[in-house]
């Protein structure tokens, strides 16, 4: 009669819940990957379109300040825009 050999039964029993534990870890894991990656998508196209949006009104506001020869209101504009930069850190990461 085979004696059983406890510590080879006890490692396969562990390496197999260890087995089903970290799948179900994965699967967690890759369906939040998933879900934050359709976010990030969504969030991308949502700054896009804002992107543009700004783009224009900018863009719109500069003509209309050089049809109307506004250098007053031209400069405090300027002024604000690259304050806005400056406190992003846009401004310093395009200087270096």
């Amino acid at each position: 009669m085979m004696e059983i050999n406890w510590v080879i039964l006890g490692w396969l029993i562990d390496m197999t819940l260890n087995g089903f534990v970290w799948l179900v870890i994965a699967v967690i894991f890759l369906s939040l990957i998933d879900l934050t990656d359709t976010w990030t998508r969504k969030a991308l196209k949502l700054m896009d379109k804002f992107d543009r949006c700004i783009r224009k009104f900018v863009d719109n506001s500069f003509e209309w300040i050089q049809k109307k020869n506004l250098k007053i209101l031209s400069s405090f504009i300027l002024l604000i825009i690259f304050g806005v930069l400056a406190q992003l850190g846009i401004i310093p990461k395009l200087i270096s």
